[in-house]
């Protein structure tokens, strides 16, 4: 039996711990994730997903504010893990925790290293209009995602691709694949081969200046903008200082050619024009407002037509 210690936050991680619980041939014997945190408007002390995960399974949850510590390094070291399995911990592991288990630390990217390496790998993927990403399971070093790769598996994008379906897709074929990885680690079968550090891509982490829609920008742009950054941070515009998060656009079958920015309003439906052509607002929610229709909102703020969007 492999004996493995999981490393994970949020509940997109929460399918690979389930896939390794139920494997016979792992034993999960912690996981480890980041410190409860305040949440919502009445800042509630919330837990990890993970760890809420791990409680229902009797899984133990190790939770250390610094991995540097002398203190978390022996609470790991007595473990006696065989595999750590890291999948959006959300904090670098230092080396001294990452050489103590017999085969190393794996961990799960959702990306084709060595391109975008980094926190938004898959945002970024949309973002750039590709056809094709994937997952990727390679041993940590100290680089960011730059250690050698055990296994990969390609994922095609669809035109409509979000970062939601996108996720399932991962969450659909990364576990399965952890886990036959890891099974051929141990048995010896794997050579990690060298990632080329000549064709590495690199992806920030997001915030919410990220998703300030620039009208300039090309229609194309704006649109893969609203499906890669959907939920975090969100595409957004402002207009009379109220900021306007945008849901979902299509591109609209007329050109008004206006400048960028400019709103028009024909038969309900509200349209914005970019740098190459016009683009529809489908959905949107105004500051402090559910989401609605364009139709909707045009019903409280009708003077939004011939405005400019900042």
């Amino acid at each position: 039996m492999i004996r493995v210690v999981f490393f994970g936050t949020p509940s997109f991680s929460i399918p690979f711990l389930r896939a390794l619980l139920e494997d016979p041939t792992f034993e999960v014997i912690a996981t480890v994730t980041r410190p409860d945190e305040e949440a919502g408007r009445n800042h509630v002390l919330t837990a990890p997903p993970i760890k809420i995960a791990a409680a229902a399974a009797g899984i133990p949850t190790f939770q250390p504010t610094m991995l540097k510590s002398d203190d978390a390094r022996e609470t790991l070291r007595a473990m006696r893990a065989d595999v750590f399995i890291v999948f959006a911990y959300g904090r670098i592991i230092p080396k001294a925790i990452l050489d103590l288990p017999r085969f190393g630390c794996v961990n799960v990217h959702p990306s084709l290293l060595p391109k975008y390496r980094g926190p938004s790998p898959m945002q970024s993927a949309i973002q750039n209009g590709d056809a094709k990403t994937g997952i990727s399971i390679m041993l940590l070093d100290e680089g960011m995602d730059t250690g050698p790769l055990l296994s990969s598996v390609n994922i095609g994008l669809d035109d409509n691709e979000t970062i939601e379906t996108l996720t399932k897709k991962v969450e659909e074929q990364g576990p399965g694949l952890l886990v036959e990885t890891i099974k051929r680690l141990a048995a010896g079968e794997i050579v990690p081969m060298a990632q080329d550090n000549a064709q590495a891509t690199i992806c920030k982490s997001l915030d919410r200046e990220d998703g300030h829609i620039d009208w300039n920008r090309s229609l194309a742009h704006i649109e893969r903008m609203t499906r890669a950054y959907k939920g975090w941070p969100g595409t957004w515009t402002t207009w009379n200082g109220l900021r306007l998060k945008i849901q979902e656009v299509a591109e609209a079958d007329f050109n008004a050619d206006l400048p960028p920015g400019t709103v028009s309003v024909k038969h309900n439906q509200l349209f914005v024009d970019c740098a190459d052509g016009t683009l529809e607002i489908l959905t949107l929610q105004p500051e402090g407002k559910p989401k609605m229709t364009a139709e909707a909102f045009l019903r409280g703020y009708s003077t939004i037509d011939t405005a400019v969007l900042t």
